[in-house]
């Protein structure tokens, strides 16, 4: 039954415009200067969050825009004083590709949460809550807000009630709050209302739900939960909206006001910052994902809009985008032999990359990268089902796969990292970037140590060079 018509629950929205939304669609390439001129507008709307960092974020500030994430994230909290701060944390991967040491984990979310996250979102690709441990007894710690996420998916293995346990068990674990993530739109209206009905009842936590627009299901998932009790829902400004990304804001602000559910946010205060991000959407047009409408063929293929931008664009550097129905095709193929991992980062990426490599080369499992021989070592966790036996055997090649949280197999890394780039070292989230991203941030790191030195000296123009090479 829907909730009584007399009764009144304001529904928050959380704007992910700074972060999942451009990741989604423009393969995270917004950079700080596109922001800096609607944040203040941003901060007066009323949102119940922004999401502002991580994910893919921290690697592309610094892979590809030459932007320091530690400085961004500091701006963003100079220029957002009214409104909480949210990121996206990967468990025990944080924001890279692989587990880190504990040690590694704890500083992150140290510095994260000091530098001015309120909200930090957690999960774990494959929902094994053995990989949350560490990250959220130190979120926890920290005294910041610990949302812990159900990474969302549909196999024979993956059905509600698992779901619902996953729920109960974090909020044992001292979840403040319970996001459904629906990375890929997978997430029916049906399923939404008994799902959100189900983890309120056994947890009694507020519920938010995420999803992606890609299959034109988000919208109608978003409102039956919130009819079920869900609390807030993502979306993204207009311009940003849709396709592989969140429902739009407004349009989410429009079909509940005046109900039970209002928003209580004005329509009127998000007209400039939808101008803003409509001048960016036409900037940055040859970025943009060219998807029209709903695909409905993510159903059967369960690619969340993150990927599939990635995927494009990887086709597309081997001068092989053609064959991306090919490989869409093979993920569901990959997926079923690796235990039906649900498709968000990192295990979007491996899956996604030998699905890439079984059709490009021809063959499947004649190549088969150090990140799938680890999968199947056991080192990103337990997989949801059990892993295709002569595949597992042809990866490990003999080895026999851990049965421990795999961060108990990782040695603290954060002293020698400090040894490692100690000439380079200009603040102490810098080991972090390091340990994180090796190659990208040694690079970067040098290069922001040289710009830091030239100023000292008085050479502004070629520090602006370096800053923006031609």
């Amino acid at each position: 039954m829907s909730q009584s018509k007399n009764s009144f629950r304001k529904i928050g929205i959380t704007e992910t415009a700074l972060r999942d939304a451009h990741q989604s669609l423009m393969a995270t390439r917004l950079r700080i200067e596109d922001m800096l001129p609607v944040l203040e507008k941003m901060d007066q709307v009323g949102y119940h969050s922004l999401e502002v960092w991580g994910g893919a974020t921290f690697d592309s500030c610094m892979r590809f825009l030459n932007e320091d994430p530690w400085e961004r994230l500091r701006v963003l909290r100079k220029h957002i004083k009214n409104t909480k701060l949210q990121m996206l944390l990967r468990g025990q991967n944080l924001v890279g590709y692989r587990h880190y040491g504990d040690d590694v984990v704890r500083e992150f979310v140290k510095r994260a949460v000091g530098n001015g996250i309120d909200i930090m979102r957690v999960f774990d690709a494959l929902n094994d809550l053995r990989n949350l441990e560490v990250a959220s007894d130190q979120v926890k710690r920290e005294g910041a807000h610990l949302q812990m996420c159900i990474s969302y998916t549909i196999s024979p293995v993956h059905t509600n009630e698992l779901f619902i346990d996953i729920a109960g068990k974090m909020r044992d674990m001292g979840a403040d709050s319970i996001c459904i993530k629906d990375m890929a739109g997978l997430l029916s209206p049906v399923d939404a209302d008994r799902l959100v009905r189900g983890i309120k009842k056994e947890t009694e936590l507020p519920v938010q739900v995420h999803s992606h627009y890609t299959s034109g299901l988000a919208s109608m998932a978003y409102y039956a939960a919130i009819e079920a009790g869900a609390d807030v829902v993502d979306c993204a400004i207009s311009p940003f909206s849709m396709r592989t990304s969140q429902p739009a804001s407004e349009s989410m602000v429009a079909a509940l006001s005046g109900g039970p559910f209002d928003t209580g946010l004005s329509l009127e205060n998000m007209i400039p910052i939808a101008d803003h991000f409509k001048k960016l959407r036409s900037k940055y047009d040859d970025l943009f994902v060219k998807l029209d409408g709903a695909d409905t063929n993510v159903l059967i293929y369960q690619i969340p809009g993150g990927m599939y931008s990635n995927l494009v664009n990887q086709l597309r550097e081997q001068s092989a985008e053609h064959r991306l129905d090919d490989v869409l095709k093979e993920v569901p193929v990959v997926r079923k032999a690796m235990g039906y991992p649900p498709l968000v980062t990192p295990t979007s990426q491996i899956v996604g990359t030998q699905a890439t490599l079984n059709v490009l080369v021809g063959e499947r499992w004649k190549i088969i990268p150090k990140e799938v021989k680890n999968y199947f070592m056991g080192y990103y966790g337990k997989p949801p089902a059990e892993v295709d036996p002569e595949v597992q055997a042809k990866a490990l090649g003999g080895e026999e796969p851990i049965t421990c949280r795999p961060g108990e197999k990782i040695d603290p890394e954060l002293d020698r990292a400090r040894a490692d780039i100690a000439a380079w070292i200009t603040q102490p989230e810098d080991v972090l970037s390091y340990v994180l991203f090796p190659a990208v941030a040694k690079d970067f790191l040098m290069r922001q140590y040289s710009k830091l030195n030239l100023r000292d000296i008085g050479l502004d123009e070629v520090v602006e060079e370096i800053a923006y090479p031609v």
